[in-house]
């Protein structure tokens, strides 16, 4: 690759990402722009801005995509009640696409014509920037400074930016006890104390969420309102996107609701051991769920659930601007026209659980369910013929087995 003039960094404002900044301005004397995402890590970014000028960065970008972020990627992801191998709510996997994006439309506005990352060439999330650079300028450079440097430790990063006057934090000079990547959605923690995956995670190492065993006593309801598969309001008020994951994560972080220590598999082909608290996102799944129990058919409910590992996987392993999980978006989309009500949920000491749903497009019929008279909404004769259809098959089936052995 030539050696790139300009170059869009991904730039959180920590020791990683600053030392690539430098790093890049070193090794291929280019100009270097940042571009840092609010969204809704809870960290302020304006140090971010402080550091960058610091570094001798040609350009600063620091956008607060958090509205973005839930309705074009949260949301279309939560319609399909998506879940990577039956467990993660996929709170790193969704954010990575929109950063992509942007890292691209930057190059374009600032006529860069490469874009770097930190992630490192162990995990996922190169995959994921790069896939999706890659999908929205095929003839953009990608520039991953840990599969190129030979800066292979701590001490190696903390000696590279002594040398070169680079600001580190003063709990940066011992060993980090885990990492984290958060966003509205989750956060997650990985590495060192967690690495062993026999041994319980450190209590310390939960950020969002209260130890279900010393959440309040009395339990709180609360009602999820949806219109078209997405959340609309909390408690009968409307609220954006962004502002109802918000007060989700609240609600769910004040009762110990979303925590999850799981051991999945990477798609560059290792296991890692992740910590996950996803308290929103545990509500929302719960009460899409719920309202969808009431709206959708069967047999759409039931190939959506064929589907959604699949639809998880995609985004996992960095397909989000794939033309398979556009298709089945589509899909998904379709299914949600008439998922539109309200779910009562009630929490309590780390669970979720759905004790009301209600919609005008309800498919529930309790005259045809109930145990009291139904008044000849359904006539159970009707029965007897639809089980002999069925097992006829399975008649012919037992016939010839007691027929030939």
């Amino acid at each position: 690759m030539s050696a790139p003039k300009k170059v869009v960094l991904a730039y959180s404002g920590g020791l990683d990402t600053s030392i690539i900044l430098k790093w890049l301005q070193i090794e291929y004397g280019c100009e270097v722009v940042t571009f840092t995402a609010d969204l809704g890590q809870g960290e302020e970014l304006e140090p971010a801005r402080a550091k960058a000028e610091l570094m001798g960065a040609s350009s600063i970008y620091i956008e607060d995509v958090r509205e973005e972020f839930v309705r074009d990627f949260v949301f279309p992801m939560f319609r399909a009640n998506a879940l990577y191998e039956g467990l993660y709510l996929l709170g790193t996997s969704i954010a990575r696409p929109l950063i992509s994006k942007r890292l691209v439309e930057i190059a374009a506005i600032e006529g860069a014509d490469a874009v770097a990352h930190g992630a490192t060439g162990k995990g996922n999330d190169q995959v994921r920037f790069e896939l999706a650079a890659y999908a929205l300028n095929p003839d953009i450079k990608v520039i991953a400074p840990w599969r190129e440097w030979d800066l292979s430790s701590r001490t190696k990063l903390i000696d590279f930016a002594e040398k070169n006057q680079i600001p580190i934090a003063k709990d940066k000079r011992g060993e980090a006890p885990f990492s984290v990547d958060a966003n509205l959605l989750h956060t997650s923690s990985e590495g060192k104390v967690l690495e062993d995956p026999a041994m319980e995670a450190p209590e310390y190492v939960y950020q969002r969420t209260v130890n279900p065993e010393d959440a309040p006593d009395t339990p709180e309801y609360v009602e999820i309102g949806f219109e078209a598969g997405d959340a609309v309001s909390i408690n009968g008020v409307v609220m954006s996107p962004a502002t109802i994951l918000t007060e989700l994560n609240t609600l769910g972080g004040k009762h110990g609701v979303g925590r999850l220590d799981l051991v999945e598999g990477r798609f560059v082909g290792m296991k890692s051991r992740g910590i996950y608290e996803t308290p929103g996102g545990t509500l929302l799944l719960e009460a899409h769920r719920a309202i969808e129990s009431i709206t959708l058919d069967r047999g759409a409910a039931h190939l959506k659930d064929e589907l959604m590992p699949k639809y998880a996987e995609l985004i996992y392993n960095g397909f989000w601007f794939s033309p398979e999980r556009e298709m089945l978006q589509a899909m998904i989309d379709k299914s949600q026209e008439h998922v539109t009500g309200t779910v009562r949920l009630k929490l309590y000491k780390g669970s979720a659980r759905t004790v009301g749903r209600w919609s005008d497009y309800s498919l529930y019929s309790e005259a045809h369910v109930t145990f009291e008279d139904d008044a000849g909404a359904y006539d159970q004769k009707d029965a007897a013929g639809f089980i002999q259809l069925n097992a006829l098959r399975l008649k012919l089936l037992a016939a010839r087995k007691n027929r030939v052995g």
